[in-house]
């Protein structure tokens, strides 16, 4: 190949080196003459070495009904959802951007949520004596916090706040994937890591330890209305779909309008480009001949 060779397929291997691109490197090593240019060079043949191991993981992308563009709310999952999270999340984990009058026509009837809501107690005030007092709740309330104020959260969970759930979805990158994988994420450490007490090993989490205890330690925690079995994937997976429903309440009707309004662009590009054609096919199929 000749010593101009060398030097060029070498320049282009140290280029791509610090480009660290080992695919393209490859490529070129595969080459006549390359390996002699590398060894001339002193480049590994093998490439740059690459760690692919992430902290915390990936979570696998699950299948969840509402991730295509054309579906939506699992209804009957997210009212089951909201089961899980009343009976299981609602004891350390509070929503408070939505209030009971969200779920009327959404997940139940007006009639069964005024009997949710009073069946829980709110402190509301003051009286005409200036003092507060508590009553049964009403649909316009807010979901209760499960603690006063975020010294008692924090003083009732070793140092670690619970998360507000209202948005976490949303709040949180692939949120319905991750959300998932971290409640079913519960294992034994690996050999070389010490978990001190209160905490507990689940490598979906930052840093591989988290404070709050597996919350769905065993099937049948809740008693599904319809008779569907719970199963801790069933119990994750419908809290998910609650959550997600919670994040975005107008989740349905803000897709049904973008696909309207897709469709009628569509529409209208096909009246357009048929008007268009009609409009300029005269001229520009037209002969202009010139006599004298």
């Amino acid at each position: 190949q000749g010593i101009g060779g060398c030097l060029a397929v070498g320049a282009a291997i140290a280029a791509l080196t610090q480009r660290a691109k080992p695919m393209a490197l490859s490529r070129i090593l595969a080459r006549p003459g390359a390996a002699a240019a590398a060894a001339v060079l002193g480049v590994s043949v093998h490439g740059a070495a690459r760690c692919e191991e992430k902290d915390p993981p990936h979570p696998p992308r699950y299948p969840f009904w509402i991730k295509s563009i054309f579906h939506a709310h699992e209804i009957p999952s997210v009212r089951r959802g909201y089961e899980v999270y009343r009976q299981v999340c609602a004891t350390c984990h509070s929503m408070n951007q939505l209030h009971f009058r969200h779920l009327v026509h959404m997940l139940y009837p007006e009639k069964r949520v005024k009997e949710i809501a009073a069946t829980f107690d709110v402190v509301d005030g003051p009286n005409d004596e200036g003092e507060m007092f508590t009553r049964p709740g009403i649909p316009v309330d807010a979901f209760p916090s499960p603690y006063p104020n975020e010294e008692a959260a924090r003083y009732a969970n070793g140092g670690a706040l619970p998360p507000d759930l209202s948005v976490y979805t949303t709040a949180k990158h692939e949120g319905l994937d991750y959300i998932f994988a971290l409640l079913l994420g519960y294992r034994d450490p690996p050999a070389g890591i010490s978990v001190r007490a209160g905490l507990y090993y689940n490598p979906y989490y930052p840093g591989g330890l988290i404070a709050m205890p597996p919350p769905l330690h065993s099937d049948g925690l809740v008693d599904y209305e319809d008779g569907t079995p719970c199963t801790k994937s069933q119990m994750a997976k419908d809290v998910v779909n609650f959550l997600c429903w919670a994040s975005e309440p107008a989740h349905d009707e803000r897709k049904l309008m973008g696909l309207k309004a897709m469709s009628a662009c569509m529409v209208g590009t096909a009246l357009c480009g048929v008007w268009y054609r009609s409009m300029w096919i005269g001229y520009k199929t037209r002969r202009i001949d010139f006599t004298k």
